[in-house]
């Protein structure tokens, strides 16, 4: 009796099968990669793992972080997303400017809705008008980056209001702080997550960006889940803008202009497919985390900002090349 009742109580370990599917996962890698960065920088410089720089770090990945779960559900669907950035960069011109006018959360309800537009402009040209995703948003991107210039007037707005810059409030207990934008940030990541994950609707943004012809076989409208793709990606542009604010409490439309390569960038490190159906937004935030380590730590060790370009730019060719090989194994 117990023996059996010793066999009924034991947790089963991991088979040897079930350690193959856990490495298969997309993020595997760059986690590993994540982790050796951080132990090399680690040993590198003696401030790098103090409380003050990993909450550093943590606070600069913010705008980009959320930007980056928007790329990633529109990579999924084997599109992308050129304009996100600057989409952002709008949200943040129209709170500074209609603050005064409409209130902070009217300020925050109008670039809510402008954002949304934006993107359900774009998911309707790629859904229904059937463009390419890449020509759509480069196009949007132009046209955002010059309204917003012409809207700002060229000049950049100091934001006062509790309501805008209230994700840059830290908290935390002593030396361990951190600030409500990054736990906006881990919520947006958590909530897609689950979404993508154990509904309905993220199994079909796979499904459509894995083999959109079989998706509409399927019964999948494909045209609609394109079109809340995009619209979605107005709503995170338009938490981030938000974000944007409460971490840099002025509202500038020259900022975040390599807003869009860096997301593309933290996506595909994060062992996102760029052809589409695989990936997560758990690698995504592991790629985010990459890029902010592999800046941080180069800045700590004295190393030019050129050459930190440089180092991100050979990590996402060979992240690519990576998917290129997968792809060809699972053919």
């Amino acid at each position: 009796m117990t023996g059996s009742a010793s066999t009924l109580t034991r947790t089963p370990s991991p088979t040897g099968r079930d350690w193959v599917g856990i490495t298969r996962q997309p993020f595997v890698g760059p986690l590993a990669a994540l982790v050796v960065a951080v132990i090399a920088f680690a040993l590198l410089t003696p401030t790098f793992l103090t409380p003050y720089n990993l909450s550093l770090i943590g606070q600069q990945s913010i705008v980009v972080g959320i930007l980056a779960v928007a790329q990633t559900i529109v990579i999924l669907t084997a599109g992308i997303d050129l304009s996100i950035g600057a989409i952002a960069v709008l949200g943040t011109i129209i709170m500074a400017k209609t603050v005064a006018d409409a209130g902070p959360f009217g300020a925050l309800l109008l670039a809510l809705v402008v954002c949304v537009a934006i993107g359900a402009i774009n998911g309707s040209l790629v859904a229904f008008v059937q463009l390419p995703p890449f020509i759509v948003t480069l196009g949007t991107y132009t046209a955002v980056a010059a309204a917003t210039q012409l809207y700002a007037g060229s000049a950049t707005y100091p934001v006062t209001s509790k309501v805008l810059t209230v994700l840059g409030r830290s908290f935390g207990a002593g030396a361990l702080r951190t600030t409500l934008g990054v736990g906006v940030l881990v919520v947006t990541y958590l909530v897609c997550l689950y979404v993508l994950g154990q509904t309905s609707g993220g199994r079909h943004v796979y499904a459509v960006g894995g083999n959109p012809t079989a998706a509409r076989y399927s019964g999948i409208t494909t045209n609609r889940t394109l079109m809340a793709v995009y619209i979605m990606t107005g709503v995170i542009a338009a938490i981030a803008a938000w974000a944007a604010l409460g971490r840099i409490p002025n509202a500038d439309p020259n900022a975040f202009q390599t807003a869009n390569l860096d997301t593309i960038t933290a996506v595909v490190i994060g062992g996102t497919s760029l052809f589409g159906g695989r990936g997560s937004v758990m690698g995504t935030l592991i790629g985010t985390l990459i890029v902010g380590v592999l800046r941080n730590g180069l800045t700590l060790v004295g190393v030019d900002n050129l050459y930190q370009n440089i180092a991100t730019g050979v990590l996402v060719i060979l992240a690519v090349a990576f998917d290129q090989v997968a792809r060809r194994r699972l053919q």
